[in-house]
């Protein structure tokens, strides 16, 4: 992050500390369930003033420097219920959330903004993150970095430690595609976009229908989809592992249910309390370095059987779960690392 030297000091009515998270709306949280909502639990808990805008919010205003110039954000301050845990899930009051008056604001008087809005990475997300970018070049910590959020594509940024990996293949070509399902029997399709197992498949040579699906996942050879060899152990589950500045904070394994393979908590897979094996600590140290070198801050990676699977870098998901199941404070521990400003 480069430091500039006309960088403002945060605006004191704001409070000290002060925490901008930009998001989808707030009524659309779950708070349940959402890591966002459980980390502005953990900055308020901390005393730091919590404020919500969503990407439409963002602005920016004169080019030349001067009181008023840079990015700006119309953000409004909120207070949050405390949400408690139990068997099953989390005791949720109602209303769990109260938003303050709307101000107009420049991101430079926030001591760290958050970028946790859910995908799709569409041109409203990419423009925002250019927003987010001026921001940044302003001294402003933007978590994750807005140009690594651009460039990490979460199922191609995986293939930089292929050898991590199932076998993989990226590819538009239903021959291609068909030769590759061919090699392993059986495989799963994933479009390059999805989130939380959306539009994940499983397929197989065998299938009379094969070629007719590769035609209808890459749009009649038009988008390129990710084929992945089916690791029979995510009968055992999916791991996903949260890592905070390049540390393994915690840990949840999410099990198949009802006959689905796909294990993905949105489509009903099943949590469960797990401690990383030998081989996923290494993953996880592999993957450090650059994780700490290109700013991602709070990253969700997912491991089944021992192979990477995703990088998740947008909004990953799984602190309620960990912080139910193993009884660690993991979102209060994440914004104890958080760089100081």
């Amino acid at each position: 992050m480069v430091t500039s030297p006309a960088l403002s000091a945060p605006d004191p009515a704001i409070g000290a500390g002060a925490q901008l998270f930009v998001i989808d709306p707030i009524s659309r949280l779950k708070p349940a369930k959402d890591s966002t909502v459980a980390l502005m639990q953990a900055a308020q808990r901390a005393g730091r003033p919590v404020w919500v805008a969503t990407p439409a919010d963002l602005s920016a205003r004169e080019a030349a420097a001067g009181p008023g110039h840079g990015a700006w954000v119309r953000a409004e301050p909120v207070e949050l219920a405390a949400i408690s845990p139990e068997l099953e899930g989390w005791r949720v009051p109602e209303p769990w959330y109260r938003l303050g008056q709307a101000r107009p604001l420049p991101l430079t008087a926030f001591a760290h903004v958050w970028m946790r809005k859910d995908p799709p990475v569409d041109e409203a997300y990419l423009y925002a993150t250019h927003l987010l970018d001026l921001a940044e070049r302003q001294g402003v910590a933007v978590i994750n970095r807005p140009a690594a959020l651009r460039a990490w594509n979460e199922k191609l940024s995986s293939l930089r430690w292929s050898h991590l990996m199932a076998p993989t293949l990226v590819a538009s070509r239903v021959e291609e595609l068909a030769a590759f399902t061919g090699e392993h029997a059986e495989v799963v399709l994933k479009p390059l976009g999805g989130r939380a197992g959306q539009g994940v498949v499983f397929a197989s040579a065998a299938s009379p229908g094969l070629r007719a699906l590769l035609e209808l996942v890459t749009a009649q050879e038009q988008l390129p989809v990710m084929v992945q060899a089916f690791l029979p152990g995510v009968k055992a589950g999916d791991k996903r592992i949260l890592l905070v500045d390049g540390e393994p904070l915690g840990a949840v394994n999410r099990v198949p249910s009802g006959g689905e393979f796909r294990s993905n908590l949105a489509v009903g897979g099943a949590p469960e309390a797990t401690d990383l094996t030998e081989q996923e600590r290494r993953i996880c140290a592999e993957l450090a370095p650059a994780l700490r070198a290109e700013g991602l801050f709070f990253v969700g990676i997912d491991v089944i059987d021992g192979r990477l699977s995703e990088i998740n870098v947008t909004s990953p998901t799984g602190i309620r779960e960990v912080e139910r199941l193993g009884g660690l404070p993991l979102a209060d521990l994440t914004l104890e690392k958080l760089p100081h400003r």
